[in-house]
């Protein structure tokens, strides 16, 4: 499995924290709460028809996705971000979905990760 399909990239994650197993937890913990914060934000978002909230959080959210290596929850992030939940609940619904999944994946990852 490529670096790009891994649920997250460990390697491009030690750019940024030198390979430091605490640093990496750390860090991924932080992630891992972020992620459930705004995934689970996302469907009020949506009921709230708010746009610019949705813009707001899915671009926080692929943003962080890309800084910890999630690439593949970042790729979903950025497809969402696009979209106007106001103007498109069926796309937006389908992205909560994706993300939700996608997230799960990483955090599933995380939490194997932190256990060893």
């Amino acid at each position: 499995m490529s670096s790009r399909q891994c649920a997250v990239d460990l390697a491009h994650l030690a750019r940024y924290t030198g390979g430091d197993d605490a640093i990496n937890a750390e860090v991924l913990r932080l992630f891992d709460t972020q992620t459930s914060e705004i995934v689970d934000r996302l469907q009020a978002i949506l009921d709230a028809r708010d746009a610019k909230s949705w813009r707001e959080a899915t671009h926080t959210l692929k943003g962080a996705a890309r800084g910890v290596g999630a690439f593949m929850l970042a790729d979903a992030a950025a497809f969402a971000e696009p979209i106007d939940p106001v103007k498109d609940r069926g796309n937006a619904s389908i992205a909560i979905k994706a993300l939700k999944m996608t997230a799960s994946s990483v955090q599933s990852f995380i939490k194997s990760y932190l256990k060893d």
